[in-house]
């Protein structure tokens, strides 16, 4: 999975920028209620509101539903954040079908102060883009998607990353346990599928990491950081999502700790379509990742103690 630089301090944010792109998509099934976890099972309290989002967000945010004012939404909504991703983006909006267990799809792609140009790269296919000029990490890149794919309407959310490593063929098995009602909340495993990495430390990382979080939270995990996941809507709008990089651990560990379903499914990663990873070196990208593993159990071990007592 593609990982950001350490995002640079804002300043003084700049203007939104949204680019308009072609195509169309499915019918929106019914407006879903942000922050309501989906389905009959466990339903944890909301929390919207927390970890909310920023001023450039809602900038953003507003500049969006202006530019795609009038273009229908679709029951699933898949999000893609992208850095200096020129080469891989297209490729994989337009391997995206139009259509993934019988629901119709759209593309949401949120370009994180990209130096080249992914967003006209993006804008070349069917997917709706939002062009942040402002570098912030995957992780404010990725709530402000699931906040947009709120906004239009989405049942499901879905998220695959940019640079290619993940197939649109795994789509589907990915989703499927929602419609189901089997889970509310499902990441793809390279552990329980395959794997192209060949990089033998960040393969060992995975299973160390998977083995801390399933400790930490008390339920099986076998990959902690797999970029193609999905979840009812409800799941982003409830969870507390705060942290600029990594969030598939965070938005892992916050879900399972809210009490949502989890499940994995086997799915193939590949390697990258081309260009280089952004993750930096093994120990520096592994310090990180453990640091915010740590550091979200703990935000939400606290949550539940201040519950409980309350």
């Amino acid at each position: 999975m593609a990982a950001w630089p350490k995002p640079r301090p804002n300043g003084q944010e700049q203007q939104p920028k949204v680019t308009d792109t072609r195509g169309g998509s499915g019918p929106v099934p019914g407006q879903a209620q942000e922050g309501t976890p989906q389905g009959p099972s466990r339903r944890p309290a909301p929390r919207s509101g927390v970890g909310g989002l920023s001023d450039i967000d809602l900038q953003q945010a507003a500049a969006f539903e202006a530019a795609y004012t009038g273009r229908p939404g679709a029951p699933v909504a898949i999000v893609i954040a992208a850095y200096n991703e020129e080469a891989n983006v297209g490729a994989v909006v337009e391997a995206v079908p139009d259509q993934l267990c019988g629901l119709g799809t759209e593309v949401i792609v949120v370009v994180d102060g990209a130096r080249d140009a992914t967003a006209s790269a993006a804008s070349g296919t069917r997917a709706l883009v939002c062009d942040v000029p402002v570098n912030r990490g995957q992780g404010a890149a990725l709530r402000l998607g699931y906040h947009l794919a709120r906004e239009r309407g989405a049942t499901y959310i879905m998220t695959t990353d940019a640079d290619g490593q993940y197939g649109s063929d795994d789509m589907e098995r990915v989703l499927s346990p929602l419609l189901a009602d089997e889970a509310d909340f499902v990441s793809g495993s390279r552990r329980l599928g395959s794997t192209a990495n060949d990089d033998a430390v960040r393969n060992v990382g995975v299973v160390v990491f998977a083995a801390l979080i399933s400790l930490l939270v008390r339920r099986r995990v076998t990959d902690p950081a797999c970029g193609l996941r999905a979840m009812k809507v409800g799941v982003s709008a409830s969870v507390v999502l705060d942290q600029p990089q990594y969030q598939a651990s965070e938005l892992l560990i916050s879900a399972a700790m809210a009490g949502y379903r989890l499940k994995e499914v086997p799915i193939a990663m590949k390697k990258r379509s081309s260009g280089k990873s952004k993750k930096g070196g093994n120990f520096l990208y592994g310090y990180r990742f453990c640091s915010v593993v740590l550091r979200t159990w703990s935000r939400e071990l606290g949550r539940s103690v201040k519950t409980s007592r309350s």
